[in-house]
């Protein structure tokens, strides 16, 4: 009879810890598919950020090369083209981040360095701990002890 009942007590751990695997699997699958969102979204408003810069900036660079050649061919003096040159320099970039493929180039550099030169992204101190991230609370909690103690004499 004990064994019977020891029986169906293994299988229905067995069962439970099934479950609460499969349990966990989705909860990860879930935080995974979040996390990619709000990156997606993170990118999006990225995008669509240097997009609106890229706008307010060829209005700006649109008069300044209109001003640069009226002034030109006014006076014939080239320093008046001169701040074109820089300007078109960030024009040209600004345009290449809104509309270009320039988040693909950096993209495939960020492959590239974390194929060929991952030591560069180690953390300092390497990766928390749970030991460490429990004494920093710890710590903290007793400062705030110490701190309330505190404000009740001031």
């Amino acid at each position: 009879m004990g064994s019977i009942v020891g029986k169906a007590m293994d299988e229905n751990m067995k069962k439970q810890q099934e479950f609460m695997l499969k349990t966990q699997r989705i909860q990860q699958e879930r935080m995974l598919q979040m996390n990619n969102q709000m990156r997606e979204r993170m990118m999006a408003a990225q995008i669509a950020r240097a997009r609106d810069m890229f706008h307010f900036f060829a209005c700006f660079y649109g008069f300044a090369l209109i001003g640069g050649v009226a002034g030109f061919m006014k006076k014939r003096n080239p320093t008046a083209i001169a701040p074109l040159l820089p300007l078109t320099f960030v024009f040209m970039y600004q345009g290449d981040m809104a509309y270009g493929d320039k988040m693909v180039r950096i993209r495939e550099e960020a492959d590239r360095i974390m194929d060929k030169e991952a030591h560069l992204l180690d953390l300092p101190h390497g990766l928390p701990t749970f030991a460490s991230i429990e004494s920093a609370r710890l710590k903290q909690l007793e400062e705030d002890r110490v701190n309330q103690g505190h404000d009740i004499f001031l």
